[in-house]
């Protein structure tokens, strides 16, 4: 959900602000640092409470240092306070985040960034807050009218630092329901698939977050009309958002999110269990092999 994307070119007010230069620098002095000490990215990364990937997608600018990572991994490289000496910086930009997004997208990104809890189905790909990055820029690159790269690597940046929002505390509720048939589904070719699968296993996992897969065998159906997120903004009320062929929707009507909020109660009564979609996940992965 939240993956469709007009065909004109975004704006790009990270560039503009200075904000990309930041975090490609920052990823910089990570990486030199790193080095001069001997580890890598997955010592690192188990040092700072973190995944090699993330470590990787920090250091070449596409993910965000947190202030908490930045912390850590100041004492652990022996920085002596260079890289504690960004966080105000970085706190600056993250408050900017929102800007990142086309015009179309920021109410949806702004809601989504302050929300208390998201409810995903979808029917397509993977959750945009759920891809890797390869998936990712996968979907970016197959999509028709072909996109320029520069355009490609500006929106899988955005779309991975959406994805910050499980790093809050406290945290948000998640839940997600995905048809089977995404799982089944290659983009991007074997090796990624199965890296997108070992993804989706590590955050089903989560406490915080539900994952339930929606079996393409079931002969009843709540919600043929496509895919949506409820979303509930701190303090406010539940906001249904859908995206079709490119043209998004942003619904605060009761009723009609009432209907979005029934329909997405009845699909988690008969999809899977989470549990049953994680070992249905972990057999197609050793299907495989």
């Amino acid at each position: 959900m939240a993956d469709a994307e007009r065909d004109e070119r975004p704006e790009r007010p990270a560039d503009e602000d200075g904000t990309a230069l930041l975090f490609n620098s920052l990823g910089k002095q990570i990486k030199v640092l790193r080095e001069a000490v001997g580890l890598s990215q997955k010592e690192l990364g188990a040092a700072t409470h973190c995944g090699e990937a993330l470590v990787s997608s920090m250091e070449r600018g596409v993910r965000t240092p947190q202030p908490a990572f930045l912390r850590l991994a100041d004492e652990v490289l022996g920085a002596r306070g260079v890289l504690k000496a960004a966080i105000p910086d970085v706190e600056k930009a993250l408050a900017k985040a929102r800007t990142r997004h086309p015009d179309w997208f920021r109410d949806f990104a702004k809601a989504e960034a302050d929300a208390v809890a998201l409810h995903e189905y979808c029917n397509q790909a993977v959750p945009g807050l759920l891809q890797t990055e390869d998936y990712a820029r996968a979907i970016f690159t197959q999509r028709r009218p072909l996109l320029d790269e520069a355009t490609t690597e500006k929106r899988v940046a955005d779309r991975l630092a959406r994805q910050q929002i499980f790093e809050r505390w406290p945290a948000p509720t998640f839940s997600f329901v995905v048809e089977e048939s995404v799982l089944q589904r290659p983009n991007g070719g074997p090796t990624v698939h199965e890296h997108q699968l070992r993804q989706l296993l590590r955050a089903g996992r989560l406490r915080t977050v539900e994952l339930q897969v929606m079996p393409t065998d079931h002969e009843e159906h709540p919600c043929m009309d496509g895919a949506f997120t409820l979303l509930t903004p701190k303090g406010r009320r539940q906001v249904a958002y859908t995206e079709i062929q490119g043209y998004p929707r942003l619904i605060t009507d009761l009723e009609e999110v009432r209907v979005f909020s029934e329909r997405y109660g009845i699909m988690r009564a008969r999809a899977l269990a989470p549990l049953e979609s994680l070992s249905l996940i972990e057999k197609m992965l050793g299907e495989r092999r």
